[in-house]
C-alpha cells in the first residue's frame, strides 16, 4: 500500500481537530455501519481524471483554460432525475460554449454535482412558531421539512447520498461523452421555455459560426472531426460532512497519497476555513486539487498560512482561491489579498464566486440575490486583478437550467414581486437559465473592454 505524501498526515488526522459545522448523530453504532456501508463501494471518480483536471487547473493559472464552475447551492435526492441533470447540463454547455469562443480559450468545466448534498448553517437550529428544531444541514444529513423525524440527522442518508451522486454522474458521462455534446448539434442544449428570450438570438449567432467553422475544416481536410462530440465534465463539492469524505478516500495502486474518490475537487468553505481546524487538516492531505473558499474576513496573513498549509510544496495545480466578497466588499479586500498570494511566490488559481457575498432578504423574509450586485462583484474582481497584475481564471455560480425566479433582476428584470412565481430552492437563490447565459456574455464582454 502507498503511504501519504505529506508528512504528520493521516486520512484519521482531522478527528484531532475541533471539526465544525458537524451534525450529532443519535447513534453511534448506526453511524459507523453506514459508514463501513459506504467506504465498501466503489469509487465515483478515478484518480487519473483527478491528476488530469489538475493539469487542466495549472493551465488555467497560467491562462491557458478558463474555468466555469457552477451547478445547484445544494443538490436533493428528489432532484436526482434525467430532466433537472440534463437541464442544468445544458446550461453549463451553452454558457461554455459562449465562453469558448468569446474568450478564444477552452474551457474547463466543473459542475456543482453528485455530491453537493450538504449545506453550511449560520445557526444550528431553527425557531419557527416558537418550535424549535435543529437547522436543516443538506439531503445528506437531514431533511428540509420543518418537522422533528425531517431534521433528525440520519446516517443512511450518506448511503443515499452515495447512490444519487453515482446515478448523477453516470447519466453525465453518459450524455457527455456521447452525440449531446456534439458541437454540430448544440440545438440539443436548447431549453423549450427561452424560445423567447433576447439572448437566443446572440446565442445561436454563436452556435451557427461554430457549426459553420466545423463545416469548412472537415471541408478542406476532408475528414470528420471527431473531438468535437464529446467534452469532459468534472465534478466538485464542498467537502464538509467529513466522515462521509473519509469514507470515500482511498489510496490507489501505483500511486502515493490518497484521493477523494468522491469526487474530482472538493472545497473548504468560509466557514470551516480556519488553519488549525479539522476541514483544512482533511484538506491538506489529499491528493486532489482543493479549492478555498475566501470570503470577507479573510486576512492577508491568514491566507499565507492557509497556501503554505494546503499547497506546501507549490503544486502546480493543486491550489484553487475561490474569492466570494460581496459587491460592497471586494474594492476593499481583493487587492490586499492578491498581493500577499503574490509575495508568497506560489501559483494559485484564482476564480470569482459573485454569488456567496450578495445574498439578501427582502422584507417578507426572502433570501435572494441581486443580479446587479453580481454581476457588479464579477466585474470588480476582472477589474482589480487586471490592475493587480493577477490572472483571473474562472467563475463559481449558483445556477440551474429551471425556469425559476429566486434572485431578482436580470434581462427581464425579475421583480421582488416576481419571486413568489417559481422559488423552489430549500438554501440559497439561484441563477435561472437565462441569468445564467447573461452571465457568460457579461464575463465575454468585460474581458474584450480589458483587452481591446
Amino acid at each position: 500500500m502507498s503511504v501519504p505524501a505529506v508528512q504528520d498526515w493521516s486520512l484519521r488526522s482531522w478527528r484531532e481537530k475541533e471539526a465544525l459545522q458537524q451534525p450529532t448523530y443519535p447513534n453511534d453504532a448506526s453511524l459507523q455501519e453506514a459508514l463501513d456501508h459506504v467506504s465498501a463501494l466503489p469509487p465515483l471518480v478515478t484518480s487519473w481524471e483527478v491528476e488530469h483536471l489538475k493539469t487542466e487547473l495549472a493551465r488555467a493559472a497560467n491562462g491557458e483554460r478558463f474555468l466555469l464552475q457552477g451547478g445547484e447551492c445544494a443538490e436533493s435526492f428528489g432532484d436526482c432525475r434525467a430532466d433537472a441533470i440534463t437541464s442544468r447540463l445544458k446550461i453549463l454547455m451553452q454558457m461554455s460554449l459562449v465562453l469558448t469562443y468569446g474568450l478564444n480559450t477552452r474551457v474547463v468545466r466543473v459542475g456543482r454535482f453528485a455530491g453537493q448534498y450538504a449545506k453550511p448553517r449560520s445557526s444550528d437550529t431553527e425557531t419557527r412558531d416558537g418550535t424549535t428544531l435543529p437547522s436543516y444541514r443538506g439531503d445528506i444529513i437531514n431533511g428540509a421539512a420543518f418537522a422533528p423525524e425531517a431534521r433528525r440527522p440520519d446516517p443512511q442518508r450518506m448511503v443515499e447520498a452515495y447512490a444519487s451522486s453515482s446515478l448523477t454522474l453516470n447519466l453525465v458521462r453518459a450524455l457527455t461523452e456521447g452525440g449531446f455534446a456534439d458541437l454540430r448539434h448544440p440545438e440539443y442544449w436548447d431549453l423549450d421555455f427561452v424560445q423567447h428570450s433576447p439572448l437566443a438570438d446572440e446565442y445561436h449567432a454563436i452556435a451557427d459560426a461554430i457549426g459553420d467553422t466545423i463545416d469548412f475544416l472537415e471541408t478542406v481536410t476532408d475528414e470528420e472531426i471527431d473531438s468535437v462530440e464529446g467534452v469532459t465534465f468534472y465534478t466538485s463539492h464542498e467537502a464538509l460532512l467529513l466522515p462521509y469524505e473519509e469514507a470515500l478516500s482511498r489510496t490507489v495502486p501505483h500511486k502515493a497519497g490518497v484521493y477523494n474518490l468522491g469526487t474530482h475537487l472538493p472545497w473548504v468553505g468560509k466557514r470551516t476555513n480556519q488553519p488549525e481546524k479539522a476541514h483544512v487538516e482533511y484538506a491538506r492531505g489529499i491528493e486532489n486539487p482543493v479549492g478555498l473558499k475566501v470570503g470577507p474576513a479573510m486576512t492577508p496573513s491568514r491566507l499565507k498560512t492557509l497556501i503554505r498549509t494546503l499547497d506546501p510544496e507549490d503544486e502546480p495545480g493543486k491550489l484553487m482561491l475561490i474569492s466570494r466578497l460581496g459587491a460592497d466588499a471586494i474594492g476593499d479586500k481583493l487587492a490586499p489579498l492578491i498581493q500577499a498570494v503574490q509575495a508568497t511566490g506560489q501559483s494559485v488559481l484564482w476564480i470569482a464566486d459573485p454569488m456567496h457575498g450578495n445574498t439578501e432578504k427582502t422584507d417578507a423574509g426572502i433570501k435572494t440575490r441581486r443580479f446587479d450586485n453580481v454581476l457588479g462583484e464579477l466585474e470588480q474582481a476582472m477589474d482589480i486583478h487586471a490592475a493587480e497584475g493577477s490572472h483571473l481564471g474562472g467563475v463559481h455560480f449558483e445556477l440551474t437550467g429551471e425556469d425559476v425566479t429566486e434572485c431578482i433582476g436580470g434581462a427581464r428584470g425579475l421583480s421582488e414581486a416576481d419571486l413568489g412565481r417559481a422559488y423552489e430552492s430549500h438554501v440559497d437563490p439561484r441563477l435561472n437559465y437565462e441569468q445564467s447565459m447573461e452571465m457568460a456574455f457579461s464575463i465575454v464582454r468585460k474581458h474584450r473592454r480589458l483587452h481591446d
